[in-house]
């Protein structure tokens, strides 16, 4: 049973040790299925090592469909986000050094690089601390999550979402991406911010790149000022 789309989550997961977001058995992967099954990487196993089989399919109340080993820790936290939001088919949990780092700081990573803007849809909010493997996981993202498609779990990690794996890898990967050059900036020196006008502008230009979609409109294109300057 969804043979095909057990094969892509365990080839994500491959990507999330790739670019630094996990190491080892870290973190977890899930997918929603079009007839409403959830599609959820074991608990401590190695991306490189798992094969199909070793996948978990589950119903939206968290009965095991098919498979014999134990689901994510993180699973009841999963399902809720599942549950919660409708529109949401992929779930991605991290624990990317760089993005969580920032929870250690502030309440908001704001997206002052346009790549955050475009990636996650906007700011990023951290949430307050809650447990591993704990149902507050998934309320916290839930509940702070809003348009974006990230949240940091404060002291912990990363959550992103989509309505495919590709949208949720691409949120966890450019939100690092962003975490670090914004870092690097912070030790050295005051932050220069986008203003909010600067940073919607950066998400609407997202929604036209790639193949498959329209020209950006001319409209956007055009220089919106920052603090300070003349309008």
């Amino acid at each position: 049973m969804f043979e095909k789309e057990k094969l892509e989550i365990i080839k994500a997961g491959m990507k999330l040790d790739r670019y630094g977001l996990v190491s080892l058995a870290g973190g977890n992967l899930s997918l929603r299925m079009p007839s409403g099954e959830i599609l959820v990487t074991p608990s401590g196993m190695i991306y490189e090592e798992m094969v199909a089989d070793d996948m978990v399919v589950m119903s939206l109340d968290g009965k095991v469909i098919e498979g014999t080993r134990k689901p994510s820790s993180d699973t009841e936290g999963i399902l809720y986000v599942f549950q919660h939001r409708p529109d949401i088919n992929a779930v991605i949990h991290t624990h990317q050094p760089y993005a969580t780092a920032i929870s250690l700081l502030q309440d908001e990573f704001r997206a002052d690089l346009t790549t955050l803007g475009n990636a996650c849809r906007g700011n990023v909010r951290c949430t307050p601390y809650s447990s591993p493997g704990s149902v507050e996981m998934g309320m916290d993202t839930v509940k702070y999550l809003g348009d974006s498609l990230a949240v940091i779990l404060s002291h912990h990690g990363v959550m992103t979402v989509g309505d495919s794996l590709k949208q949720a890898l691409n949120a966890a990967v450019y939100l690092e991406e962003c975490a670090r050059g914004y870092l690097a900036a912070r030790a050295v020196g005051e932050i220069r911010h986008l203003n909010d006008e600067q940073i919607k502008q950066t998400v609407e230009i997202y929604k036209y790149v790639g193949q498959g979609h329209g020209a950006i409109p001319h409209e956007l294109l055009g220089r919106i000022p920052g603090d300070g300057e003349k309008q």
